[in-house]
Parts: C-alpha cells; structure tokens; sequence
C-alpha cells in the first residue's frame, strides 16, 4: 500500500483536521476480485494476462494487450466497476500478441459460453412456469441448445423465449420435451396457488431488473422497477410498445409478482426533423 498507518497517525498530528487514510485490505481484495472478474468476462480482454492491484480507490492495471483500443477499454471496464475511481493504466501495447496462442482464445470463448448458458439458467430459475423444470442449458459459440422434460408447453415455449432474448445468443435449438406424466400432474394442482415463500419485494426487483439488463431487446438503463407485496411498478422509457409489452412480460413470470402496472412506462416519442 502507498499509505502506511503509521505514516497516516504522524499527519495526523502534524496537521490539524486531517483525516488520516488508514488501508482496507479486505476492502482492497474484494474490489479486485469483482475487477479481474469484469475484465475476464469482458469478451475483448479476457485473452489478455491483466494484472490488477487496488488501493483505496484507485486500480492500477499493468500487463500487455494487442492495441490502445484494448487499452482503453481496460480503463473503462474499471472505472464503471463500483468503488474504484480512479485508475493508473500501465498496461502496455504489444502488437505482436496478435500473434498468441489460439488455445487462448478458445478459453475465452469457452468462458463466454458458460457465462451465457449460466444467465440462461438463472432466469429460467427467477421464473414461476420454469423455476422447478429440469431444463439443461448448453451454449457453443453461442448456439445455445436446451433439453430436459417439463409438465407444460407454457414451460417448454418460455424457456424458448428466455434463451433467444438473452444478450449474446444467436440460435436456440429447443429440444425440450413434454412430460406426459408430470402433465398429469401438473394439471391436478390448483391454477395460480403459488408453489412456496413469497419472495420479497427487493428480490423480485432484483431479478426484474436482472432479466432487464440480460435482455437484448430492452435498455435496462432506462427501466425503473418498484414492489409492493408482490404489485410491481414500472416506469421510465422504451422506444417503441412492443419494448413496453415485452418488459411487461418479463415481470409478470418472475416469481412472487402478483401483477404488473406500467402506466408509468413510457413510449418514447418520436420527433420529426
């Protein structure tokens, strides 16, 4: 650390009213983490050996990557990283890493595909038609293949849905299969008789903002999601009604909604030059 506590304490008593800066190694640690995990997940940079070491509020970055464009975006992943302010970009630019190894970028792809299968599998878990479905979700350059066998087509079609609208994918192949004996089943069971808790309101604003920002259709951004014992409240901004319609969508199949009103949501409108 570039401030050491004993270093703080004799500023401290030397100049009156300052407030000495004493280091969170912890806090240090845990920023860190969430920042190398921003830049390997960032489908840019993860090919790259970036080092990261933080202080406070400040990351600095050190290592190689292949242009200033790379370089910058490095920058940028961790100024929006939550905590760091400030950034000492050391990273160098060597054009001959255009050259490294192909396995590299296998890996990252291999890292992409699972984050992406992973995000699928997550909000088929936020959803009450998919939460208990025994779906498996596998993704391959993003070719993402869905298999498992589920008590409805409700289930079977959703979970169609939920793939081919996350961020990165480019074609579902749904080879889920009806369940005639869960079918059976399903249908004995009272319609609407929630299956477990409520989920609380912060939760299910959570993962309606979560399945918002996944989505490639809707700008999370300009989306704002409230909840009152399950009643949920949208508002904000989208570019056109079926934006409006589809995050209307999104929020009613989250567990624990127990309805949606988007007075608020706006169409945005458009202005003639």
């Amino acid at each position: 650390m570039r401030f050491s506590i004993r270093a703080a304490m004799l500023a401290a008593t030397l100049l009156p009213g300052f407030t000495p800066v004493v280091a969170d190694p912890v806090q240090d640690a845990r920023l860190e983490g969430a920042l190398q995990t921003a830049l390997s997940l960032n489908r840019m940079l993860d090919p790259f050996r970036i080092q990261v070491e933080v202080d406070g509020k400040q990351a600095r970055l050190s290592g190689e990557v292949e242009n200033d464009v790379e370089r910058q975006l490095a920058e940028h992943v961790a100024l929006a990283t939550r905590g760091i302010e400030q950034v000492d970009n050391q990273l160098q630019v060597n054009a001959q890493l255009v050259e490294r190894p192909l396995e590299l970028r296998a890996y990252a792809q291999r890292l992409e595909d699972a984050t992406l299968a992973a995000v699928i599998r997550a909000r088929l878990l936020w959803s009450r038609t998919t939460e208990k479905a025994p779906i498996d979700v596998q993704s391959s350059e993003g070719v993402v293949t869905l298999r498992g066998k589920v008590d409805s087509a409700e289930a079977k079609e959703l979970a169609g849905v939920v793939a081919r609208t996350t961020e990165g994918v480019h074609l579902v192949n749904n080879l889920v299969s009806l369940d005639s004996a869960a079918m059976a089943k399903a249908r004995e069971a009272p319609v609407g008789v929630p299956t477990g808790p409520q989920p609380s309101d912060s939760w299910i604003i959570d993962k309606i903002q979560n399945s918002y920002r996944f989505s490639r259709n809707l700008d999370g951004l300009n989306l704002k999601v409230a909840s009152e014992e399950g009643l949920v409240r949208l508002s904000g901004e989208v570019v056109s009604s079926e934006q409006k319609t589809i995050a209307v969508e999104i929020a009613r199949q989250i567990i624990g909604v127990r309805g949606v009103d988007a007075d608020l949501l706006k169409v945005a409108t458009k202005v003639e030059g």
